[in-house]
């Protein structure tokens, strides 16, 4: 039956069971804590014993398990849509967005293209002739591309955005409108006649050239057509757009062109027209009253004289408007061009996608490399390739930095000593974690946690160095066994010291992701709960599946076979040669110590002659002082290797010819022991006791506070320009447009619930409230609010001011309309509605009434009505307010020469749910400023919504900056809800308070100073750092607990259990730093300079100040206030506790304590012989009867010596 060992043979780290551990530990009782361990440890002993008979079957399920899972990963999503990756579900704002689809559709109603024109050298003026010229070539370049899909071609004007297309009764003339009708396109040059080279329509007309922008003049095309068609209505429109000459009235950038109109102001004086003073104030499209480019659209980095005016500029800014899917598939549905190619939305989408390629594409390469202006171009459709490049798996990097972290683990574990090696056990422990991060992975695909950037270009590089951790940690145990355990119980002798180790970092970590999951963000979320599960994927197959590798690694040595190489026999032998123990008689024993087990290297060499190994042992068996050690005589390894005590072998006359060199007797855990440990625990002087402690206190409090006005520094925000790769062409574009065209669209939405016919007041006091933000952009003083609410009430003024000429002349009158104009007739018409069903007209109302009240109201029974008929009418009004009604008014169109009487009942428009109004942020360039205009659009709502007015604002800063209003309060309660969720799962499995205090004062100190050293490193804080120092608070206690654990069971004074701490456990975490520094590297080589600063640069600098936490400051921390121990040596014979007096000069005195019962004057002294390299403790041991009994009488008495020969087989070569 397995068993455990017996505690006097463990290292500092374990606990045996209750059964064996009662001879050895008396402290008045059994503490409950020890005992609740020592179960917990029992358990783990019997699985690891399970495992070990049963490894091969383990293995093959485990894989198999993982294997399974890691299919999963066929049916990952991933997400690159910024709404769902941004926006947090069940949000203010998510309810918001929802409500906007829901009304409106998935989608936006355009999508906007930019150039953005900037000087070669910084600070020049783009406000001349030349550099407007250059500008115009690169937008011409991009107006005129053109692409071929499905067996079409596909030009701007087929596929732009086109505001308020008049519907007219007139076939012709509707025709050559929709040919005609330009694109809306937001450009410096529409102040110049040039603005007109960029629409691409035509129209033909018999008898005249093809009719285009730059050569229409609509007042002319009217007069020349009024002959032919009734144009009224028409005429009217264009009037009422003030539309005029168009662009053919407007001056010539060049006016030596041979195409510049003799209608351009300096066509005659060919003199180049004033830049600044044409830009002055914005430009117009082809309507001036409902097309007017503010400057702050066109030119960036401006400069103005005292006076306001304005005199140079240093960018320069075009946007092309294009349709939506959806609305370019409405717009050729049915059409002749496309009834042949199955059209559907996804096909529009791809054309969409493909001419927005091509577009910047060309317009990045119009202007030649000598130019003194640079182009600057951009897409939505290039942001999408952004984030799509930006979430798909590098193969070369992951399988670089698995590779990278095979080699190190496969190096770092292979020794000389073939029956020490473990370089098959380290790939392995790699494959694994590997595996167990791909099942986890699968994991979550298959419970539909969508994957994303983060998901593809982090976590499998994070949770490879953290999975390796554990690793690292069982293998060392592995091989520290305590001498004497029997070879079936190996493993579970290393899942008893080091299970409890693994368990409580891994729930750890998992907790702490799952703590980062409260940040309301949907892709860290994600991210969380991604890590969380892959966490716990390593946890299982660290605890289940790597045991069973050990388990057959151990029979591999068993059997004699080369590491890695397993195939092959190898050719250091492991006999183990028992002698039995001998009695030192009237020798002096150590103070303080009742059971000494010393273990003497015997020295080997095979014989030249025969196939026979001689060993031969020292010549004279005595007990020899060890070396100097600055921590006394308490700090010596019990599990100590035969290498240790062959450095005691200088006071022997006779060198050994076996002896390692230096080189190969160091590792982590001799420096540790050695150097560290003395170092950092224990001064040198007499005078200063606890030098080193209060050096490592103050240092470590000079960096605490540091890192407290470091975080001061810290500054909230992630700008798109920390996300695209730097030295790139997006980048460019971007940090221009951050630089200088820092605006912002964003609309007020009102919804439904309320009367809007009754509530027009407060819709204007709520208009006037946002419009009095400091970061909303004012219109001009001579141009009218641009709302749909000041549109539809002017028009309302405007037809009424036309009824009452009408009216007045006597060309309208009671019974007749048909004399009087389009808008008086209009106007008619809308005086005479009641809002009543049963009685819809009354006459009597025409001079009684007006469409417009004195305040400015609308009478609320006319509301809906008129609502009706000025959508229908208005078509440019209604499409420069943007209202974006729903439900959309019926369609109503307006006849004046109706004699039946039908026209003049008009259907009322249903009551709305959804209208906005439309605005523009400008000056928002940090975090604080887009802070403060959400407030305060927030709170215009709120009072808004005591007036009954329910209202939201709608727009990018809303979606992706309001998560910082709450973000700090956030990130701040998740941490202090991790540190006492670690506080609690620490005191459970450590059973330990104070242990868990001094751990959790550890992690966050750790936390403050990750935050603090961002902030000097000009880090800003976002989600995704958030989402990182919550996990810090986890994978810190992958430096921390092993220390602690260690300190917590050990024996001795706090120095010493801090030493010893450490020499078990440097190695380890050392180790387990590296792996997780490793997997992080290829982080380093990242395109995506976000993924550098914000990820690699964090954790490693997280990595760095665990070690230095775990290492050096938790040691000092303990050795000054660390819990008693655990566990305190007593002799079984005696129930006085021996406290040995401090030994004198750092070594060890031998003499007979006076009060020790003289019993103990005899030590039993077992001497273990191993062929070179020494044997796995535990290996195969040859039957006593084979071997030579050594005995004192066997040793001659006349020189003291005795020489022993064993002779067995030679091992074949």
């Amino acid at each position: 039956m397995a068993r455990p060992p017996p505690l006097g043979e463990l290292p500092p780290g374990y606990t045996s069971p209750a059964r064996s551990a009662a001879p050895q530990i008396l402290a008045g009782s059994l503490k409950a804590p020890l005992w609740l361990r020592a179960y917990f440890q029992g358990l783990l002993f019997s699985l690891g014993c399970g495992i070990q008979r049963h490894c091969g079957k383990m293995l093959f399920l485990g894989l198999l398990a993982f294997g399974a899972l890691a299919l999963g990963l066929r049916v990952a999503i991933i997400e690159t849509d910024l709404e769902q990756l941004w926006v947090e579900a069940g949000s203010r704002v998510s309810q918001e967005l929802q409500y906007t689809k829901e009304k409106l559709g998935e989608e936006a109603a355009y999508t906007s293209q930019m150039l953005i024109q900037t000087p070669r050298r910084e600070g020049e003026n783009v406000l001349t002739p030349e550099a407007l010229g250059l500008h115009l070539q690169a937008a011409l370049t991009a107006s005129k591309v053109q692409v071929s899909l499905y067996g079409k071609s596909w030009d701007l004007n087929k596929i732009c955005y086109k505001s308020g297309v008049p519907l007219i009764e007139n076939g012709m003339i509707e025709r050559m409108i929709e040919k005609l009708f330009p694109c809306v396109i937001l450009t410096p040059l529409d102040c110049f006649w040039e603005g007109a080279k960029l629409q691409g329509g035509s129209a033909y007309l018999p008898g005249r050239p093809d009719i285009q922008w730059t050569n229409l003049d609509p007042e002319q095309l009217l007069e020349e057509l009024g002959p032919f068609a009734s144009l009224e209505g028409f005429r009217e429109l264009l009037d009422k757009a003030q539309v005029g000459q168009a662009y053919v009235g407007r001056p010539c950038l060049h006016p030596d062109d041979l195409h510049c109109p003799p209608s351009a102001p300096n066509h005659h004086s060919r003199q180049a027209p004033n830049v600044a003073q044409e830009l002055r104030g914005g430009c117009h499209g082809f309507s001036h009253k409902f097309m007017h480019w503010q400057e702050e659209l066109l030119l960036g980095g401006m400069a103005r004289d005292s006076q306001g005016q304005l005199l140079r500029a240093e960018a320069l800014q075009s946007t092309f408007l294009l349709m939506s899917p959806r609305q370019l598939y409405e717009h050729f549905r049915g059409d002749y061009q496309t009834h042949d190619i199955g059209w559907s939305e996804e096909q529009a989408g791809t054309v969409l996608q493909a001419w927005q390629r091509r577009f910047v594409q060309l317009a990045q390469e119009a202007l030649p490399e000598n130019a003194s202006q640079q182009i600057h171009a951009f897409s939505s459709t290039t942001l999408d390739d952004i984030l799509h490049a930006f979430s798909e798996v590098s193969t070369a990097r992951v399988v670089g930095g698995y590779l990278l972290m095979l080699a190190y683990a496969c190096v770092t574990m292979l020794r000389w000593d073939c029956a020490q090696s473990q370089g098959a056990v380290g790939l392995a422990g790699v494959l694994l974690v590997a595996l167990a991060v791909a099942s986890g992975l699968g994991l979550c695909a298959l419970l539909g946690i969508a994957f994303n950037a983060a998901t593809t270009q982090v976590l499998p590089f994070l949770a490879l160095g953290i999975g390796v951790d554990d690793i690292f940690l069982m293998a060392h145990a592995f091989t520290e066994a305590p001498p004497g355990t029997p070879l079936q119980e190996r493993t579970g002798e290393c899942l008893q010291r080091t299970g409890t180790s693994v368990a409580l970092t891994s729930i750890n970590n998992m907790v702490a992701f799952f703590m980062a999951a409260l940040v309301p963000i949907p892709a860290l979320r994600a991210f969380s709960l991604q890590a969380a599960i892959v966490v716990g994927c390593n946890f299982a197959a660290v605890m289940l599946v790597f045991p069973a590798v050990l388990s057959l690694d151990l029979h591999r040595r068993h059997c004699q076979r080369l590491d890695v190489l397993c195939c092959f026999s190898s050719p250091c032998s492991a006999r183990v040669i028992q002698i039995l123990p001998q009695e030192l008689g009237d020798r002096t024993v150590p103070v303080g110590i009742a059971h000494l087990t010393a273990t003497v290297q015997a020295f080997a060499h095979c014989e030249a002659s025969s196939q026979h190994v001689v060993t031969i042992l020292p010549p004279q068996a005595h007990l020899v002082s060890p070396p100097s050690d600055p921590l006394g005589s308490e700090l010596f390894s019990p599990g100590g290797s035969t290498r240790d005590l062959l450095g005691q072998e200088e006071g022997t006359r006779q060198k050994a010819v076996g002896r390692s060199l230096p080189c190969a007797r160091w590792n982590l855990a001799h420096f540790a022991r050695s150097q560290f440990a003395p170092f950092l625990l224990q001064s040198h002087t007499k005078l200063n006791c606890c030098f080193p402690q209060a050096m490592v206190l103050v240092l470590f409090g000079a960096l605490l506070g540091l890192s407290l006005y470091g975080a001061t520094l810290v500054q909230d925000g992630l700008a798109l320009t920390d996300v695209v790769p730097r030295g790139t062409k997006e980048h460019a574009f971007l940090s221009a447009q951050l630089r200088y065209f820092s605006l912002y669209e964003v609309a007020l939405v009102t919804q439904g619930g309320f009367d809007y016919a009754h509530s027009q007041r407060a819709l204007f006091d709520l208009h006037q409230r946002f419009s009095s933000l400091k970061a909303v952009l004012p219109p001009p003083a001579t141009q009218a609010p641009r709302t749909w609410l000041h549109y539809y009430r002017n028009w309302l003024q405007g037809i009424q001011a036309a009824f009452d000429q009408d009216w007045a002349s006597g060309r309208i009158t009671r019974h007749s309309y048909r004399n009087g104009s389009e808008d008086g007739a209009l106007a008619y018409k809308l005086l005479i509605q009641t809002g009543d069903a049963q009685e819809p007209l009354d006459f009597s109302q025409l001079t009684t009434r007006k469409l417009v009240d004195k305040e400015g109201l609308i009478p609320p029974e006319l509301f809906y009505i008129g609502l009706t008929v000025w959508v229908s009418s208005d078509p440019l009004g209604l499409a420069a307010s943007q209202a974006n009604f729903y439900p959309p008014p019926p369609e109503w169109l307006h006849d004046k020469y109706d004699t039946t009487g039908e026209n003049l009942r008009i259907p009322a428009a249903q009551p709305l749910e959804f209208a906005q109004f439309p605005f523009l942020l400008h000056g928002l360039q940090k975090t604080a400023d887009f802070m403060e205009a959400i407030e305060g659009a927030r709170a215009a709502c709120a009072e808004a919504g005591r007036a009954g007015v329910r209202a939201y604002p709608s727009g990018s800063p809303f979606l992706f900056w309001e998560q910082y209003l709450g973000l700090r309060r956030c990130f701040l309660l998740a941490v202090c809800i991790l540190l006492v969720c670690t506080f609690l799962v620490c005191a459970l499995l450590l059973l330990n308070p104070w242990t868990a205090v001094l751990i959790v004062l550890v992690l966050a100190v750790m936390t403050v100073e990750l935050f603090g050293i961002m902030g000097f490193l000009g880090i800003k804080l976002s989600a995704i750092p958030v989402v990182i120092l919550v996990a810090s608070v986890g994978i810190g206690v992958e430096f921390t607990v092993h220390v602690a654990l260690g300190f917590l069971t050990a024996q001795g004074s706090r120095n010493l259990r801090a030493a010893r701490a450490l020499e078990h456990t440097f190695a380890p975490v050392t180790d387990g730093a590296v792996s997780t520094l490793l997997g992080l590297l290829m982080l380093a080589g990242s395109n995506f300079d976000f993924i550098v600063r914000y990820f690699f640069v964090v954790l490693t600098v997280l990595t760095l100040l665990g070690l230095l936490h775990g290492l050096v400051l938790l040691p000092v921390l303990l050795s000054i206030l660390g819990p008693p121990p655990e566990v305190v040596q007593m002799y079984k014979e005696s129930p006085e506790v021996l406290s040995p007096p401090a030994p004198q000069g750092g070594g060890l005195r031998w003499s007979v304590s006076p009060t020790r019962p003289r019993s103990f004057a005899r030590v039993t002294t077992s001497m273990t012989v191993a062929f070179h390299p020494p044997p796995l403790p535990g290996a195969y041991i040859h039957p006593a009867s084979d071997e030579p009994t050594w005995s004192p009488a066997a040793t001659p008495a006349g020189n003291g010596s005795s020489n022993l020969s064993s002779r067995g087989q030679c091992p074949a070569t």
